[in-house]
């Protein structure tokens, strides 16, 4: 029997590898301009084409590699940044595993030239799928220049699975924030095409930020507050947004060291200082910096490296915490009590001590606690159940119960007892029996009616998100939506980042009735709306909506769709709290049951439960 065992082929060695560190587009910059910043550079250039797929070409004024170094760089694990397995826990650098260029040309067309300083020629080579197709020497610029073409040429499925251009844009955008963040003092440019989408000069941190973040309109320094903090244990500093200045959608980012991370422990640190300020819904923005010694954390965990352990977690946690407190108090950003004397009384402030009496109490001596003489005045108590077996044979009926015009529809001490969770009974149950003629809203949030089983509870606003769910789902595949114009036209300024998202369901929103002409290129001027909108509050419902497409990632048509018909609905929907008529309820409840699915709301609430008669039978013994 032969033996089964055997090495793997370089060529799909790296492949695998590749998998695992080069995932889409913006794993291949990341990668490289991380390279060119541990190269010294102060000056990087970003172009991209097609999102990335045709070229993604990477320039930097770094220290270059010799000949023999250029060629080194391709091999596996072969890297100038550590020796030996010590060195993994001083790490200073952004890469050290030696796998990225190794992994980016086994799945890519990569062509490279380098020069160093002192050297007056450089070299260039080019690989595709890990072969050396070209190595020479070159007339070149000081530093190196990647150019990375047809990423997944010869992997198909994966290139397949690539999103459509806006997403893996957005995708690279997303990883040059992260790297251009941490290193305000690097000059950066960034072009898509022929257009430079960013050129950011060197600067500071807070200069950085508002460079990124900022618009003509929205200046992201003055919604900052400092924070900063040193012990022997770490180094804080950065910057944390004023409460009014929260949003859903809130600029987050943590880094260690030079690094980008991902921390939901320190998250958690920062949001709950902003408790009691803020409302639940909405984030505060953060860009704070950590220094540690790299001895006592743990960059080695993932390919991505954003995942880094702590030595010392609980305590940095409590320090964050604390650095956080001090900048909102010393801002004066937490609130101070400030007592109302509208209407109160004044208080004398200068009392003559001469003028001031003891209050004075009368009592009877005479009084006996244990006199019997006393006799209760006598009552007819027969007089309290005149009429009453007349009455007790009189039984309730529907009509004796509040309307919709009472002040309270049903009594609670009778339907609180008997709205108990329970699982819905089947579809065919619902729809075959025949609804109660009455119906009833209780805590103006749901509405009872009667069935031939039992007992229908509905929420009258879920009820509502999904009949209008469907409807705007209906109007936006059909094209068949009405627009009211405005009068006073809404303006909304986005950065890059979300002007990728807002054309993904830009043709979406024009035909469930928006309506729009774009100013410049990320300044849109809002004309019309759909005509059941409210047009206060339209901007932030838009930004909900390209945050809705950010966090799902998805870029296909109906998904886009549901997304936009969902957030009308939620917007547009009857309220928990407001009162509805009798024929109200009963147009909600066959409008329900008219859709084809009455169940759950798109976002997968239970709309409705019901009571059988059993078990409204059993409550009373």
């Amino acid at each position: 029997m032969s033996d089964i065992i055997h090495l793997l082929p370089d060529s799909v060695a790296n492949q695998i590898a590749a998998g695992e560190v080069i995932q889409r587009p913006a794993s291949v910059l990341k990668e490289l301009v991380e390279n060119a910043i541990d190269a010294g550079a102060t000056f990087i250039q970003i172009v991209i084409k097609d999102a990335g797929r045709t070229l993604l070409q990477v320039s930097d004024n770094g220290k270059g590699m010799s000949e023999t170094d250029a060629r080194m760089a391709f091999e596996r694990h072969a890297t100038s940044k550590i020796r030996e397995a010590s060195d993994l826990f001083a790490l200073r650098t952004m890469g050290f595993r030696g796998e990225a260029l190794a992994s980016i040309a086994a799945v890519a067309q990569v062509e490279m030239r380098t020069r160093r300083h002192d050297d007056e020629l450089g070299v260039a080579i080019e690989i595709a799928g890990t072969r050396v197709f070209k190595q020479e020497t070159v007339q070149c610029e000081r530093g190196t220049t990647f150019y990375v073409k047809n990423l997944f040429f010869n992997v198909p499925a994966r290139r397949r699975f690539l999103k459509s251009d806006n997403v893996e844009k957005s995708h690279i955008l997303t990883e040059f924030y992260r790297i251009v963040l941490v290193n305000p003092d690097i000059e950066f440019s960034f072009f898509d095409g022929d257009e430079e989408m960013y050129h950011l000069q060197a600067s500071n941190l807070k200069i950085r930020i508002d460079a990124v973040f900022g618009n003509s309109k929205k200046k992201i320094q003055q919604q900052l507050l400092n924070i900063e903090t040193s012990n022997g244990l770490v180094s804080i500093i950065g910057f944390i947004g004023k409460p009014e200045y929260a949003q859903k959608s809130a600029q987050q980012y943590f880094f260690v060291n030079g690094r980008y991370m991902r921390h939901p422990y320190f998250h958690k640190a920062v949001t709950l200082v902003y408790n009691n300020l803020i409302q639940s819904s909405e984030n505060p923005s953060y860009f704070i910096y950590f220094e540690v010694d790299p001895q006592s954390i743990d960059i080695n965990i993932h390919p991505t490296k954003t995942e880094i352990k702590f030595e010392n977690e609980q305590a940095i946690w409590s320090i964050l915490s604390a650095t956080v407190k001090e900048a909102l108090g010393k801002f004066n950003v937490t609130p101070s009590i400030d007592f109302d004397r509208e209407g109160a009384p004044e208080m004398p402030m200068n009392l003559n001590a001469e003028n001031v009496k003891p209050p004075q109490t009368n009592f009877n001596p005479d009084y006996n606690p244990f006199n019997t003489s006393y006799k209760r005045p006598s009552f007819d108590w027969e007089k309290l159940y005149g009429g009453f077996e007349k009455e007790a044979k009189i039984s309730p009926s529907l009509a004796d119960y509040p309307t919709e015009n009472s002040p309270q529809s049903v009594a609670p001490s009778t339907i609180e007892h008997l709205l108990i969770e329970s699982e819905p009974e089947q579809q065919k149950m619902l729809l075959g029996d025949e609804f109660h003629s009455t119906n009833f809203q209780f805590k103006s949030r749901f509405i009872i009616t009667g069935i031939k089983s039992g007992m229908l509870i509905i929420d009258q606003h879920r009820a509502h998100v999904r009949i209008l769910f469907e409807s705007y789902l209906k109007d936006i595949e059909q094209h068949t939506a009405h627009s009211q114009q405005l009068i006073f036209p809404e303006e909304m300024e986005l950065n890059e980042h979300d002007i990728l998202h807002f054309q993904m369901i830009e043709d979406a929103l024009k035909a469930v009735g928006f309506n729009f002409s774009h100013d410049t290129k990320n300044q849109i001027q809002i004309n019309g709306i759909p005509a059941l909108l409210n047009a206060s509050g339209i901007v932030d419902l838009l930004r909900e909506m390209i945050e809705s497409v950010q966090n799902t990632g998805s870029d296909t048509a109906q998904s886009l769709y549901e997304i936009i018909a969902l957030s009308l609905a939620k917007s547009t929907a009857i309220k928990t709290g407001q009162q509805l008529t009798s024929q109200e309820m009963s147009d909600v409840i066959d409008r329900l049951f008219a859709c084809q699915n009455n169940n759950f709301t798109p976002d997968g609430k239970s709309i409705h439960t019901t009571i059988s008669q059993s078990e409204l039978l059993s409550k009373f013994g």
